[in-house]
């Protein structure tokens, strides 16, 4: 019986590490490589702020900006791009968020400020989309 839960626990150690390195080995390849995830989102203010108040959201972003995990955060407003059919200038903020791996885009999406950042902004807005991405 010792001998069995002796083997039991040496393969559950043998496998967690395993999967740490891999894991660990995927993060080293990707900061060696450069890739970098994105995470870009439109937001669509209600109509109805005032402008002190559309002003006043970028303090989102400002909270945003320094919390763990960001490698890069940018955000803006519509540009007066001459108006085509696949343009969508109806937005009023964009952000851009980079990160240096999947791992930290997860974490950060979980931390408490993040969360209650979201809480207090999101009366702000009527839309908000996500998407994330992968660059090479």
């Amino acid at each position: 019986m010792e001998r069995r839960k002796f083997i039991t626990a040496t393969a559950v150690a043998v496998t967690a590490g395993s999967l740490s390195t891999v894991l660990g080995a995927t993060k080293e390849k990707e900061a060696k490589t450069g890739v970098l995830y994105n995470h870009y989102l439109l937001f669509w203010l209600k109509k109805d702020l005032t402008e002190k108040e559309v002003e006043d959201f970028k303090g989102f972003f400002e909270i945003l900006r320094g919390l763990p995990y960001v490698k890069s955060l940018t955000y803006g407003k519509p540009a007066n791009s001459t108006p085509r059919k696949v343009v969508d200038n109806s937005f009023t903020y964009n952000l851009v968020i980079q990160f240096g791996s999947l791992e930290d885009l997860e974490a950060y999406g979980k931390l408490p400020t993040h969360l209650n950042a979201i809480k207090k902004y999101s009366v702000y807005w009527d839309r908000m989309i996500v998407h994330d991405s992968i660059l090479a």
